[in-house]
């Protein structure tokens, strides 16, 4: 099973491309075996205004966007920095929409699955005073990056937050091998589900065990 996660983040112009709505900024970080082993960041240019609040709280303006690479090339390069790698982002159905929407209005397919640090984060840290990245980035004392609300920034920090998760499944869950698969598998569990999800987790582990000294 491979290990690799790449971690994203978008920053972007509103709430939905639905909504016409655009990415403004991407960031990718890939991860494995614990550690960050790749990057990828570049502000895109996809020809909409960024409204003023928005450059409140990002720090992204548009004189910065009308000098960045077109977005289709931007989102080009980011499908081939990922490939076939799946995904990891904190809010994932937010990132989510604007990878399928930015890839499709540059000719390309979304097919990577994604799971979800808030959803991770409340199956397993409910003693947390919010699932927002920055608090529980706090709360775990982990490294703050840069800017918040900059998307290699973001990325950094939501990478953090996975590895302290799979560090967490390993050694308090006894989830050997918390690799995408169980952890899409946990984030769809109620809470009332999880101490099931983790026996048979470990279950799964000793009958491998077993196996491989037959």
């Amino acid at each position: 099973m491979p290990s690799a996660i790449a971690v994203i983040d978008f920053e972007t112009s509103g709430i939905s491309p639905s909504l016409g709505d655009r990415a403004t900024e991407v960031a990718i970080v890939i991860t494995e075996q614990g550690r960050v082993v790749d990057r990828f960041q570049s502000l895109m240019n996809a020809g909409v205004h960024i409204p003023s609040f928005i450059t409140q709280l990002t720090g992204i303006t548009n004189e910065m966007v009308a000098c960045a690479p077109r977005a289709e090339a931007v989102m080009r390069d980011a499908a081939r920095f990922v490939g076939a790698v799946p995904m990891v982002a904190h809010n994932a159905s937010f990132d989510r929409r604007f990878w399928a929407s930015e890839l499709a209005l540059a000719g390309l397919e979304a097919p990577h699955a994604f799971a979800c640090t808030v959803l991770l984060s409340r199956r397993l840290y409910p003693q947390a005073p919010s699932h927002k990245l920055g608090v529980l980035v706090d709360f775990f004392r982990l490294p703050r990056t840069g800017q918040a609300h900059r998307a290699l920034a973001d990325a950094e920090m939501a990478a953090e937050l996975l590895v302290r998760i799979q560090h967490d499944l390993r050694t308090q869950h006894g989830v050997a091998r918390p690799h995408h698969g169980v952890l899409m598998e946990l984030q769809r569990c109620s809470r009332q589900q999880l101490p099931r999800f983790f026996s048979t987790q470990r279950a799964a582990v000793s009958e491998a065990l077993s196996s491989s000294a037959l």
